[in-house]
């Protein structure tokens, strides 16, 4: 693969960020919030410019970092779903800016400095760093660096507060996070060993299906897994989600768990498709369809709205996995493999927009009334109409109701299961849909009934907080208006694609 001049675009998308920490800790927290805020407008500029340029070459994007190639090198790459998530990242990213202003202001006078804001906005412009890395990384230790900073860059915002509910949830996230990393370390060491490499491109045209090679896959997989908090490895995200500052919240929810998903992804149909057999597929989507049962029926029980939205994120993830069957082996039916990989990556980027929103909008909620008990929302919808509306709006997509991008999301992979034969996956996505309804059912009449008193707010929510969430939510839905050839960007730098077909 040739490296593009614009290759230097993939280098921004790491460097932007760490200016930022850089710039946050030396200028002091008065400061922290005005970097930030300048820089990710910049970070999404790029996001766009990379997109575009995968988009016009329908090829992959790559930077050879110091011209020394793979083996001895480290290259950046950005193919179709590179892309993709980076402009989701960045789009999420600027919208949970804009909405933590009010939480985490910079004090401008004053002789002492709060120490939160620094915390908050270093720690957010360190995500979004980690998250760029991943989808850029092309060798399989970096990508383990990479997962590093991420989990050091989340642990910290989930216990912000300093509460000991929050720092035991931070704790046990920080375990799992660990476990995971440990797994995965090993099973890259095992890789190199009998590889010499762990370039992605170069190891996906050596893999063979030896002992060590399967031995290396499940253990990445199996640490990949615990970040991912796929059930039944779910145990540490509910608490962590849901105790988190709000803003915390949706960035966790939205997009740290989708960068080891995405790895996933990256290992299996990047680095050793052929090892991706059907037993194996089918197990992963066999505890995906675990988890969007599991974890709706465990939303529908929730009295809290951030737990329940919490659970919700377990059961959403679950969808992410039905793509692995549908996908593997599709070399007789590329059409439904292919609609397989749009629908589950378009899931991925669609509940991220929504699941952003609907945190969002119940830490306004919570903020207007004082807190986020379900069953005393009644009047909410009346005091606060754009924000139940936009929660609405998100409900939508995760629902799977058309235009919204879940809709489409959900279609591409039921339709999938049924050319492909495997209609069992198409009846799990049709009974999640229906508790995802009956959880958002259970919140959207509690917040539209009439109260038996007057409904007093305790504190005031800013229009133009609610405005960032109502983006984001008809932003998953716009998803589904898109024309269906325009997700064939996701398609382009695919390396499991047989000969002949876009790569």
């Amino acid at each position: 693969m040739i490296q593009q001049p614009a290759g230097y675009l993939l280098v921004l998308t790491t460097v932007l960020p760490v200016i930022g920490v850089m710039l946050s800790l030396a200028l002091g927290g008065r400061r922290a919030e005005r970097v930030a805020l300048v820089l990710m407008p910049a970070g999404l500029a790029v996001a766009v410019a990379i997109l575009a340029c995968v988009w016009t070459t329908r090829r992959p994007l790559l930077y050879v970092v110091g011209a020394w190639a793979a083996p001895l090198g480290v290259s950046l790459r950005a193919d179709g779903i590179s892309a993709s998530m980076l402009l989701t990242t960045a789009v999420v990213m600027c919208a949970v800016a804009h909405f933590a202003r009010a939480d985490f202001r910079t004090p401008v006078a004053g002789p002492r400095e709060a120490r939160a804001p620094l915390a908050f906005w270093t720690l957010l412009l360190g995500v979004w760093g980690a998250l760029n890395m991943v989808f850029v990384g092309n060798d399989l230790f970096n990508l383990y660096v990479a997962l590093e900073l991420l989990t050091f860059g989340a642990v910290p915002l989930v216990s912000l507060d300093g509460r000991a509910e929050t720092l035991a949830a931070a704790l046990r996230y920080l375990l799992f996070a660990l476990l995971g990393s440990v797994l995965y370390l090993l099973g890259s060491a095992l890789l190199y060993g009998g590889y010499g490499t762990l370039d992605v491109v170069l190891l996906s045209g050596q893999i063979r299906a030896d002992t060590a090679t399967e031995v290396a896959a499940a253990l990445m997989t199996v640490g990949l897994l615990a970040k991912t908090a796929l059930f039944p490895l779910h145990l540490w995200l509910p608490p962590a989600h849901a105790g988190a500052p709000t803003a915390a919240s949706a960035v966790l929810s939205a997009l740290v768990v989708k960068a080891s998903f995405f790895l996933i992804v990256r290992l299996w149909f990047s680095v050793m498709p052929a090892l991706l057999i059907q037993p194996a597929a089918q197990v992963l989507a066999a505890l995906g369809s675990a988890a969007i049962l599991f974890g709706s029926v465990l939303a529908i029980r929730q009295a809290r709205l951030k737990l329940l939205i919490a659970y919700s994120t377990v059961a959403q993830i679950g969808y992410l996995f039905l793509m692995f069957p549908l996908v593997a082996g599709a070399a007789s039916a590329p059409g439904a493999g292919m609609a397989a990989w749009t629908g589950g990556m378009l899931q991925a980027i669609s509940h991220a927009c929504a699941k952003a929103a609907m945190f969002m909008a119940a830490g306004l909620i919570a903020l207007a009334v004082g807190h986020d008990r379900i069953a005393d929302l009644a009047g909410v919808g009346r005091a606060l109409p754009m924000t139940v509306f936009a929660f609405g709006l998100s409900g939508l997509t995760l629902m799977g109701v058309p235009p919204s991008g879940g809709f489409a999301a959900k279609w591409l992979l039921l339709t999938a299961s049924i050319d492909r034969g495997q209609w069992w996956w198409a009846a799990v996505v049709v009974a999640g849909g229906m508790f995802t309804g009956a959880y958002l059912f259970r919140v959207l009449v509690r917040t539209v009934a009439r109260p038996g008193e007057p409904l007093a707010l305790s504190a005031p929510v800013a229009w133009h907080r609610e405005a960032v969430v109502l983006a984001l939510a008809l932003l998953s839905v716009f998803l589904g208006l898109v024309p269906f050839g325009s997700f064939g960007v996701l398609q382009i730098g695919r390396l499991d694609l047989p000969p002949g077909l876009l790569r």
